[in-house]
């Protein structure tokens, strides 16, 4: 029997409770070749420094942090959207860093998070989404899924955990 899954907004406090969970996932990311900003050997120290400034900008209200949490396994996954915009552009946000640990794939959590993440968009007046990801993985067919629409790719654009090129896909929504 699968336990439903919850999510919830984190504000600074609690992704600061939250920080060995929230550490481990995105260890367990990077180490398993998520192209999500960080390279081989990525430490758990790494992690952790990164979750701390992510809880600060929670706490300057520049971004908006959720966390599915499993009622067996605790945070199992985590979205962030960044609502920090040039004044131009109050009406857009970006999608970064979906992350849902490996042992919690393929249970809808990475679903649930977008699905919550565009709720709590519309809330703050975002109509316009927008985000990338390494072209060819499994999240760039994830977001197709999800009703995202792909603008298209830029080769060569970063590094994959392991160092070899790759190319990112752009994509948008509009809510």
């Amino acid at each position: 029997m699968t336990s439903p899954l919850h999510i919830k907004t984190l504000s600074r406090e609690e992704i600061l409770s939250h920080l060995s969970a929230l550490t481990d996932i995105l260890f367990n990311c990077v180490n398993g070749g998520a192209s999500v900003s960080f390279m081989l050997p990525f430490s758990h120290e790494k992690a952790r420094s990164f979750w701390l400034g992510v809880a600060e900008s929670v706490g300057r209200n520049e971004r908006t942090v959720l966390a599915c949490i499993d009622n067996q396994q605790g945070v199992i996954g985590t979205v962030q959207l960044i609502t920090d915009q040039p004044e131009n552009q109050p009406h857009r946000a970006d999608v970064a860093k979906l992350l849902v640990h490996e042992k919690a794939r393929r249970k809808g959590a990475a679903m649930a998070l977008m699905e919550a993440l565009e709720a709590v968009a519309r809330e703050k007046g975002r109509t316009v989404l927008v985000l990338d990801t390494s072209t060819g993985s499994g999240a760039e067919t994830f977001y197709q899924r999800a009703g995202w629409q792909k603008v298209g790719e830029i080769p060569r654009y970063a590094l994959m955990p392991d160092g070899e090129m790759n190319g990112t896909s752009v994509f948008y929504k509009f809510l």
